[in-house]
C-alpha cells in the first residue's frame, strides 16, 4: 500500500475511549520550528485531513537534533495521550511519549487531494496502516490468553506521560521498593503513612504515598516484585527534600484508588535506567537525601572486612572499591552485606580486566571528602550493555589507564561535612547571600567565602550537653548523671559541644553563620568544655570575654551551605559553616591573579 499517512488516523485516535487499545498511526510532522539554536518540541500532527497540536517529550530532543525526526517528515505514534487544552472547550492536544521516524522530510505538506501521489512506501509495520483500530483490537484479543484479553480492555499509560492536569489514567507498574507503615502525630491529629516505589516497563519510576485509610487498605496489597494495574490516583510536584526516585512528580493514592494485581501472563521485568552523575559533580550531593547513580571503571577492590553496626552490635561485611570515569576523578564506593561478599568477590576475580559497573541508588557521604555507599535497594550491573559503558570502557582502554587521576575528595577540608570542595572553588562575597534571599530554596547550595568574624554574642546558648559516645544531646537523669536516648544508657558524665552563631563581615556586607562543634573549635581556639570553665570564673578580667574578643577580627576561609528553613510560617535563609581553614596567602594571591587574567581576557 502506498499511503504516506494513516487515513483518518487523527479522527480515530480522538474517538477512542479510555478502555480502547491505541492504534499505531503514521502522521506528518508540521510546523516543527527552530528557536535560536535549538528546536521546540511542539508541532502539528497532520494526517492529510486533520491536524492536531502535539508535543514530544524531552527525551526525543536528540532525535530532532540528529535529524531523524524532521519537519515535514513522517513518524509513527506508538504511545500517546489526547488531553484537553485548558480554557479551550473541546480542543485537545496530543502528548506523544513514544514514536519512531518513518520517512525524512517530504517536499511539501500532505493534503487529502495529494495524499495518494506522494508514493512513500511504509514497509515496517505496514499492517497498522491498512487495518482499522477495531480490527487490531479484535485480532490482539483473539490471539491472547484469557487473562491477557482482560488486560487489553485497559488503556495503559506510561509513567512518563502522566501529569497533574491529566484526567483518568491507568498504569501498569512493578513494585520495586516498599516502605514500612509508619505512624505520625501533628497538629491535626494522629495518622499513618507508607510509600512504594513503582517502575513501569520502560524503566520510569515514581513514588506513591498513601495516608491513613488508604495506607491500611493497600499496605498488605502491595508486595515487592509484583506487577499491578493502578488507577484513580493523583499527582503533584515532588518534594525534592524527600523524593527517592528520579521523577518531577509524586503520586498519592486514597481509599477510592483502584489497585489490581496483574496476572502471570502480564508480568514484566522493567528496563533499568541509569541517570549517572559524573564523579567530579558528586560534591553537591554529600549528605543529601537524594540518591545518585554512578557508572565507572573499577580500578581496585579491597578485601572483605567486618564492621560492627552501632544499632544492634551485629557484625556485617563491607568491601571498598575505587571507581574512575572520564572526569579523571576517582571515588570510593562501599559495598555492604551480600554485595560485599558475592559481587565484591566477582569484581576481585576480574579486577585485572578493569570492568565497568553501573550502580543505581547510592548514598553520598562525607568520608574522605566524598564517598559512596550502597543501601538495601542499590542495584549493580557489571559491564552493562549501554552506550555510556561502552564509551567509558573505550576511553579507559585507549588513554584512561595511563592518565593521572585524583580522588574527588582530595584538596577538600576533612571537616567539611557537606558539599565538600576546595576552599577556592565556588568563591563568592557575602553580598551574594544577602542579595539572593531565595538561595537554597530547592536544595542546599554550597559556596566558599573569605571573611572576618566580626561579632560573637556572649549571652547566646553556645553549646549543648552531649553523650561522650555518640555526641547526641543528653538530658539529666532522675537520680544523677545523664541519659542518652540514642545509646539508651545513663552516664555519670557528659561533654559540651558547640552550637553557636557568629557574625562575619567582608568588604561587601555582613551575615550570620551557624557553626557546629568542629568548626567552632577552630574559630574560638578551644573546646566548649574549656570555654565553659573560663565563663564560670569570676572577676573583672573575665577570660571568657577575652577569649571571644581574641576570636574576632580574624580572617578565615569558610565552606558554607545555604538552605531555607521555616520559622513561624516564614521562610528564612540559613547559612551553615561546613568547613573552616586559615587563609593561605600564596593560594589567595594565585586566585587573585587568575581573576585578573580572566577580566583582561573578557575586556579584550
Amino acid at each position: 500500500m502506498e499511503n504516506s499517512v494513516t487515513q483518518d488516523g487523527i479522527a480515530s485516535l480522538l474517538s477512542l475511549d479510555s478502555s480502547s487499545v491505541q492504534p499505531q498511526i503514521v502522521v506528518q510532522v508540521v510546523d516543527l520550528k527552530p528557536v535560536g539554536n535549538r528546536y521546540t518540541q511542539v508541532f502539528n500532527a497532520n494526517d492529510g485531513k486533520m491536524k492536531i497540536k502535539a508535543m514530544l517529550p524531552a527525551t526525543l530532543t536528540s532525535e530532532i537534533v540528529s535529524g531523524k525526526i524532521q519537519n515535514l517528515g513522517l513518524i509513527r505514534l506508538l504511545h500517546y495521550t489526547a488531553n484537553d487544552i485548558p480554557g479551550k472547550s473541546g480542543e485537545k492536544y496530543l502528548l506523544v511519549t513514544k514514536c519512531e521516524a518513518v520517512a525524512s522530510a517530504l517536499d511539501s505538506e500532505i493534503k487529502s487531494e495529494t495524499k495518494a501521489s506522494t508514493g512513500i512506501m511504509l514497509k515496517p509495520k505496514q499492517e497498522f496502516v491498512a487495518k482499522s483500530a477495531s480490527q487490531i483490537i479484535n485480532e490482539q484479543r483473539g490471539n491472547a490468553a484469557p487473562a491477557a484479553r482482560m488486560a487489553m480492555t485497559r488503556r495503559v499509560h506510561p509513567l512518563v506521560s502522566l501529569n497533574p492536569y491529566q484526567g483518568s489514567w491507568t498504569i501498569k507498574v512493578r513494585v520495586t521498593n516498599k516502605g514500612v507503615l509508619r505512624t505520625y502525630k501533628n497538629a491535626r491529629g494522629e495518622g499513618c503513612v507508607f510509600n512504594v516505589e513503582l517502575t513501569d516497563e520502560e524503566g520510569t519510576q515514581i513514588q506513591a504515598t498513601m495516608f491513613n485509610a488508604a495506607a491500611k487498605k493497600f499496605y498488605d496489597t502491595f508486595q515487592k516484585g509484583k506487577v499491578y494495574y493502578i488507577s484513580r490516583g493523583t499527582l503533584k510536584l515532588a518534594n525534592k527534600q524527600f523524593k527517592t526516585v528520579q521523577n518531577d512528580y509524586e503520586m498519592t493514592l486514597n481509599e477510592y484508588s483502584e489497585v489490581e494485581e496483574a496476572g502471570s501472563e502480564e508480568m514484566f521485568i522493567p528496563e533499568t535506567k541509569f541517570n549517572s552523575v559524573p564523579i567530579d559533580e558528586l560534591g553537591t550531593y554529600v549528605n543529601q537525601k537524594e540518591l545518585v547513580d554512578v557508572i565507572g571503571v573499577v580500578q581496585s577492590v579491597s578485601p572483605t572486612m567486618s564492621i560492627r553496626r552501632k544499632s544492634d552490635n551485629e557484625m556485617i561485611p563491607k568491601r571498598d572499591i575505587v571507581l574512575a570515569d572520564e572526569t579523571k576523578k576517582t571515588v570510593v564506593v562501599s559495598l555492604w552485606n551480600d554485595l560485599a561478599t558475592d559481587l565484591g568477590q566477582e569484581l576481585l576475580d576480574m579486577a585485572d580486566k578493569y570492568p565497568v559497573i553501573a550502580i543505581k541508588s547510592l548514598k553520598v557521604g562525607d568520608f574522605q571528602g566524598v564517598s559512596l555507599s550502597t543501601i538495601s535497594k542499590s542495584y549493580v550491573v557489571v559491564n552493562p550493555d549501554i552506550p555510556e559503558a561502552a564509551k567509558l570502557k573505550s576511553w579507559y582502554d585507549s588513554e584512561g589507564k595511563e592518565t593521572s587521576m585524583s580522588a574527588i575528595g582530595s584538596g577538600m577540608s576533612p571537616s567539611a561535612n557537606n558539599g565538600s570542595r576546595s576552599m577556592y572553588s565556588d568563591r563568592v562575597c557575602l553580598s551574594h547571600f544577602t542579595t539572593n534571599p531565595s538561595l537554597g530554596e530547592d536544595k542546599p547550595v554550597f559556596f566558599s567565602t573569605r571573611a572576618y568574624i566580626s561579632f560573637i554574642k556572649p549571652d547566646q546558648a553556645m553549646w549543648y550537653r552531649a553523650c561522650k559516645s555518640c555526641n547526641k544531646k543528653v538530658t539529666e537523669a532522675m537520680d544523677s548523671g545523664y541519659w542518652c536516648e540514642g545509646c539508651q544508657k545513663k552516664d555519670e558524665e557528659c561533654s559540651l559541644r558547640y552550637i553557636m552563631a557568629v557574625k562575619v563581615s567582608d568588604s561587601t556586607g555582613e551575615a550570620w553563620f551557624s557553626a557546629f562543634n568542629d568548626e567552632a573549635e577552630k574559630m574560638i581556639g578551644c573546646t566548649a568544655d574549656e570555654l565553659n570553665v573560663l565563663k564560670s570564673e569570676e572577676g573583672e578580667g573575665n577570660e571568657f570575654q577575652t577569649k571571644l574578643k581574641e576570636a574576632t577580627w580574624s580572617s578565615h576561609l569558610f565552606r558554607v551551605s545555604v538552605s531555607q528553613q521555616e520559622y513561624n510560617s516564614e521562610k528564612r535563609q540559613r547559612i551553615t559553616v561546613r568547613g573552616v581553614a586559615p587563609v593561605d596567602f600564596a593560594a589567595e594571591t594565585r586566585l587573585l591573579l587568575q581573576d585578573i587574567s580572566k577580566n583582561k581576557k573578557t575586556s579584550q
